[in-house]
This record gives C-alpha cells, structure tokens and sequence, in this order.
C-alpha cells in the first residue's frame, strides 16, 4: 500500500536529500548506460548479460606475410608506353613494369600499340588484351623474401 512519507518526501530539506554530494545524481544515475566498472561494480552485469563482453575472437594475419600489390591497368600503360619503355624490339615497346615498381598487371582499358611487358603477376583479361594488339608478357617469379 502506498503511503505519503516516502523517502524523498522525508528527505526534503536536507541538502542532498541523501545521495552524498551534491549533483552526484542530477539528471543521470550513477551507473546509466555507460561501460564503466565492467570490472568491478558492474561485473555482475557483464556476467550475466554480456558473457562475451571480455576477450578477443579471430587472428590477425602477421605482416611478413602480408603482400603489398601495387597494379596498372593495360589502359594506363599504352598511354605511358612510349615515353617509359627504353628499348624497342621489332616494332614492340619492352616495358619492365617490375624496375618501376608495379607487381600487377590489370585489363581495364584499351590497347593499340604492341608491347612486350615484363611484370611479376597479371590479370586473364590483360593477357588477352596485349595478345590481341600483337605483344606478350614475359611473367617474372617472385623473389622469396622481398
């Protein structure tokens, strides 16, 4: 049965009305939505509610394995083919994308000149592509350890 003299009816008056210091519980409880004291005064929470709150899940893969591809497109290379190729084979440019730092060879684009291009991997659709202008590619194995 509800009665008149609750806690905070007696309270009255009193500065904190019982809660401590001042402002402790102004406009938001103590506790509230936040995720402190998930290792102490709410451990009982995370027990119960979030049992996989703590921990980790999964790997991460360590960078000495992790590979750094840096691509052209076929489009780009017949743009730039003149003024970066050094030597001319039989009326081919020869490209050696790998000295420029490129280790893969994409098919986006067009292709008219034929070029001889050296590269360490590529795609299906660029191998096509510089086929059929009149070129080949010369795949290089890659060097363990680099």
């Amino acid at each position: 049965m509800p009665h008149k003299l609750r806690k905070i009816r007696k309270k009255r008056g009193s500065r904190t009305q019982g809660y401590g210091r001042v402002g402790q519980h102004r406009k938001t409880s103590s506790k509230g939505m936040r995720k402190v004291g998930r290792h102490k005064h709410l451990w009982s929470y995370v027990v119960r509610y979030e049992p996989d709150y703590f921990g980790k899940r999964g790997f991460t893969s360590p960078k000495s394995l992790r590979q750094k591809v840096n691509v052209i497109n076929v489009g780009k290379l017949d743009e730039i083919a003149e003024k970066i190729s050094a030597k001319k084979q039989r009326g081919k440019f020869s490209i050696d994308l790998t000295s420029f730092g490129y280790t893969k060879l994409l098919g986006t684009g067009k292709i008219t000149k034929p070029l001889i291009v050296k590269v360490t991997s590529c795609s299906k659709s660029a191998v096509e592509k510089i086929k059929e202008a009149g070129g080949k590619i010369l795949i290089e194995a890659k060097e363990k350890g680099a």
